[in-house]
């Protein structure tokens, strides 16, 4: 897993562009999953219902995972539109992005060069606009202590960029957290040292 933090879109994007009378209106969000990416594309579909293809690329999760990467040419020419969508969103090094193009068509044929340019300089200008913001890669974690321990463990939280989630309180406490994965094994040592060893803490990653 890299635990490098990465850039995401920081609003949504909305972009036009004509060419030879075709309307070109691209739009990019943050969708952080593939689900969000497909329900965010159905939606463009139920905004402009009279266009003629709402063709779209999306970079699910890390932007070099390219496992989480999708496109669709929604009736063009197949590798017209959905392909150099998808090379310019992966070239701009965002995760979490989604891109649809939404075109009017204008009654003139602009050729599959034609439209790779026209879906390509669409999503490459409407990039250049796009803000981001960063996020940083967190693992979850249980962690078991005492009462007594809850104070130093909120202190070692901000400390090392973790977030408390969810807390449940019997005999003892169970705080779910999430960790800065860049800060886990300090943390851990931290843990360890200001609890004498009475904390516990569990990655529930794969759980």
């Amino acid at each position: 897993m890299s635990i490098t933090p990465y850039a995401v879109p920081a609003e949504t994007v909305r972009h036009e562009l004509e060419i030879k009378k075709s309307r070109f209106i691209t739009y990019l969000a943050h969708t952080p999953g593939e689900a969000d990416a497909k329900q965010f594309i159905q939606s463009l579909r139920n905004a402009y219902p009279d266009a003629r293809h709402h063709c779209w690329a999306f970079v699910a999760g890390r932007p070099e995972s390219s496992v989480q990467w999708g496109c669709g040419d929604d009736g063009e020419p197949a590798g017209t539109a959905g392909k150099p969508m998808l090379a310019q969103l992966s070239g701009a090094k965002v995760g979490e992005i989604c891109a649809v193009v939404v075109r009017y068509f204008g009654g003139i044929k602009l050729g599959t060069g034609g439209l790779v340019k026209a879906y390509g300089t669409s999503v490459q200008q409407a990039l250049s606009l796009l803000t981001t913001r960063e996020v940083a890669v967190t693992v979850p974690y249980t962690i078991s202590c005492e009462y007594a321990h809850i104070d130093t463990i909120e202190a070692l939280l901000k400390q090392y960029h973790g977030i408390q989630l969810d807390a449940a309180f019997s005999h003892n406490v169970q705080l779910a957290v999430r960790i800065d994965a860049r800060f886990i094994e300090g943390f851990l040592d931290a843990l360890k040292n200001q609890t004498r060893g009475q904390a516990q803490a569990c990655s529930t990653e794969h759980q």
